[in-house]
C-alpha cells in the first residue's frame, strides 16, 4: 500500500510546490507592477497631457492585472475558484499586450498607422478573450499564435517608433517581445515539471524589459 500510494504523494508534493512558486513569482510582479504604475502615472502627470496620463495608467493597470490574476489563478488552483481566476488570468494576457501597444500607439507614435494598429490590437485582444471565456480548455494552439502575432504587429511601427525611442528603447522593446516570444516554448510545454515556472520568469523579464523601455524613451 505504501508503494502505490508514495507515488501520489510525491506527485501531489510537486504540483503544490509548482503552484506556490508560480504564486510566488507573479505576486512579485504585482507589487513590482503596482509601484510601476505610479511611477508611469506620475510621468505622465508632469507633462500635463491627458493622453499621456491614460495611456500609462491602462498599461499600468493591465500589467497589474495580469500579474495579479495569475497569482490568485495559482495560488486557489485546488479550490473551487481555480476555473473564474483561470478566466480572467487567460484574458489579462491579452490585456496586457493590447496595453502594452497603448503608450506607443498614442504617446510614442501619433500617425494614421499607429491608430489603425491601436484599434487592430484591441479588437484582437477583444476577440481573444471572448474565445477564451466560451471555448475554455479549446484553441489554445491558436491562443498562442494570437498571442505571439499581436506581440510582433509592432514591426508596422517600427521605424516611427526608432525615430521616437531610439536605438536603445528599441533595444529594451525588443528584448522584452523576445523573453516573451521565447517564453511560450514552455508555456506550451506540458511534459516536464517546473515549465510554467520557467514560463513566468520569462513573463517578468519581458515585462521589465518593456516597462523600462516605456518608462524611459515613450
Amino acid at each position: 500500500m505504501n508503494v502505490t500510494t508514495f507515488p501520489q504523494t510525491e506527485g501531489r508534493r510537486k504540483i503544490i510546490v509548482n503552484e506556490v512558486l508560480n504564486a510566488v513569482t507573479h505576486g512579485i510582479g504585482t507589487l513590482l507592477s503596482i509601484a510601476g504604475c505610479v511611477l508611469l502615472i506620475l510621468k505622465g502627470s508632469q507633462s500635463g497631457n491627458v493622453t499621456e496620463v491614460v495611456a500609462y495608467a491602462i498599461y499600468g493597470a493591465s500589467m497589474i492585472l495580469l500579474f495579479l490574476s495569475s497569482t490568485l489563478y495559482h495560488s486557489f488552483s485546488m479550490t473551487r475558484f481555480q476555473k473564474i481566476f483561470r478566466y480572467i488570468d487567460h484574458a489579462a494576457i491579452y490585456l496586457l499586450i493590447a496595453g502594452t501597444y497603448t503608450p506607443f500607439c498614442l504617446i510614442a507614435v501619433r500617425n494614421g498607422q499607429s491608430r489603425a494598429l491601436f484599434i487592430a490590437v484591441w479588437a484582437i485582444a477583444i476577440i481573444g478573450i471572448i474565445l477564451k471565456i466560451f471555448f475554455v480548455g479549446k484553441f489554445n494552439g491558436i491562443s498562442t499564435l494570437l498571442y505571439l502575432g499581436m506581440g510582433w504587429m509592432a514591426l508596422f511601427i517600427i521605424q516611427p517608433m526608432y525615430q521616437t525611442v531610439g536605438l536603445n528603447g528599441i533595444v529594451l522593446i525588443g528584448l522584452g517581445g523576445l523573453s516573451y516570444s521565447l517564453g511560450t516554448i514552455f508555456y506550451s510545454n506540458k511534459k516536464y515539471g517546473f515549465m510554467h515556472v520557467i514560463w513566468h520568469l520569462f513573463v517578468l523579464a519581458g515585462a521589465a524589459f518593456m516597462y523600462f523601455g516605456i518608462l524611459l524613451y515613450v
